[in-house]
């Protein structure tokens, strides 16, 4: 059954309540959706993404925990940053350098962010598009964020960067990660001033940043917000995803049939998914309780020493917003697990049921997980061995929905059908090597 024809006979027939019937589906993609790419902005930005020059040990590329073989995301839980080695679920703690924890939250994937649309960025949507601020961008920085961001897209490259856990390393490691302890993080000898130096002293970066950058090619010196600029319309070309089945469907090329048709009469009528999973990104991007189990060391401090992870409130303060997150799109969902904000399920279907089930799929959560070892820091389920923290969690989202297997069986069908392998894949691909010389994740 096609999907239009599933949705039109399951309303006739009673099976899609009156409240989710005249649930619309999407309209189909198109250009105006996204922004404007230049072809050699990207092209220097897919050398930056996969040069790991920009990690403070020069170990770390953006493409560790955002690799297309992993639907540019990493395939863990919860990603090991700086002090681990190998790509994807062999990545492990070394020896000589272990890491001082797990990264708080699932590494999230990058299609389409370069869709007008996308103006929420990260888990708990601490970067916002903002045009009553000069940078034109509201993030944690607040009034000390600099200009020259081309969006948000280009902006939150500069968390990674900073962030010991991630990109920056450790506090005495090298000179990125004591600017980022003392707290210079922009101006001259800042971090990301010695990030730039150390990509502008690269003859062949120099020379590819004249050429796309007039205020570059007059004489000023590259900076970061250049850096963040070429990466994000790397980014915004790469990963452009519209040309999946789902797709084909919305456009009238290619009907969705069988269990998929099934599974969309489901996702836009009782399930109730697109209550929050709306529009062509399938994204309210809103933020939501659902009772996600956490686990690993927590959205913390250092001085801080809970484990767990308050979602929005941590940007908002509001009570209201504890436990909620950004709805994540579901463009190419099937290929991005382990799911939730903290990677908690690697396995879709047992994702979703629990998922819709929300204090009750909490409750039968079965901790199957995507770890690598790492002893000797926080342990990693602290908040769940606690029941009233549990409890917390559950009365935030409130009471869901039970699916049986056939539904989720058909809800996963459906969901495949997001996938477009030639956005998994990349317009541009893996480059063999990068200026600096250093390792490329391929």
């Amino acid at each position: 059954m096609a999907i239009g024809a599933a949705l039109t006979t399951a309303v006739a027939l009673g099976l899609i309540g009156p409240a989710r019937a005249d649930a619309p589906l999407p309209r189909p993609v198109t250009d105006a959706d996204f922004i404007a790419v230049d072809p050699d902005e990207a092209a220097l930005g897919q050398l930056l993404f996969y040069d790991p020059i920009l990690s403070g040990n020069r170990n770390i590329a953006c493409s560790t925990c955002h690799h297309p073989r992993f639907a540019t995301s990493d395939g863990l839980s919860l990603g090991l940053g700086e002090g681990g080695e190998g790509l994807g679920p062999d990545r492990h703690a070394t020896g000589r350098n272990r890491p001082e924890q797990r990264i708080p939250r699932n590494a999230t994937a990058l299609f389409n962010l370069g869709a007008h649309e996308f103006t929420t960025l990260f888990h708990d949507g601490r970067i916002q598009a903002d045009p009553t601020r000069p940078s034109g961008i509201r993030t944690p920085m607040d009034e000390e964020m600099v200009t020259g961001f081309s969006g948000i897209l280009s902006a939150q490259t500069m968390f990674p960067v900073l962030s010991p856990d991630e990109m920056a390393g450790h506090y005495s490691e090298n000179d990125v990660a004591k600017a980022v302890r003392s707290g210079r993080i922009t101006g001259d000898g800042g971090a990301w001033d010695r990030i730039s130096r150390r990509v502008e002293d690269i003859p062949a970066y120099a020379e590819q940043f004249r050429a796309v950058y007039p205020h570059v090619a007059d004489g000023a010196p590259v900076r970061f917000t250049d850096i963040s600029n070429a990466i994000a319309a790397f980014i915004a070309l790469e990963w452009r995803s519209d040309s999946s089945p789902f797709d084909a469907a919305l456009r009238g090329e290619a009907p969705l049939t069988g269990a998929a048709a099934e599974g969309a009469a489901l996702f836009y009528g009782e399930a109730g998914c697109a209550a929050c999973h709306s529009g062509p990104f399938l994204t309210d991007h809103a933020f939501h309780a659902m009772a996600a189990p956490q686990l690993g060391p927590g959205k913390a401090e250092r001085f801080e020493r809970h484990s767990r992870d308050d979602g929005r409130m941590r940007v908002t303060g509001r009570e209201a917003d504890r436990f909620a997150f950004r709805t994540p799109s579901l463009r190419n969902v099937a290929q991005t697990g382990p799911w939730g904000h903290a990677g908690s399920h690697d396995d879709l279907g047992a994702f979703v049921a629990d998922h819709a089930a929300r204090a009750e799929g909490l409750q039968r959560y079965a901790r199957a997980v995507v770890l690598p070892d790492l002893d000797e820091t926080k342990p990693d389920w602290v908040v769940l061995d606690d029941p009233a923290q549990v409890a917390a969690i559950a009365a935030a989202a409130g009471p869901g929905t039970v699916l049986d297997d056939g539904r989720i069986a058909a809800l996963v069908a459906f969901l495949d059908t997001l996938t477009d392998r030639a956005a998994i894949d990349g317009r541009m691909g893996v480059p063999a090597r990068v200026p600096s010389g250093l390792p490329v994740d391929q």
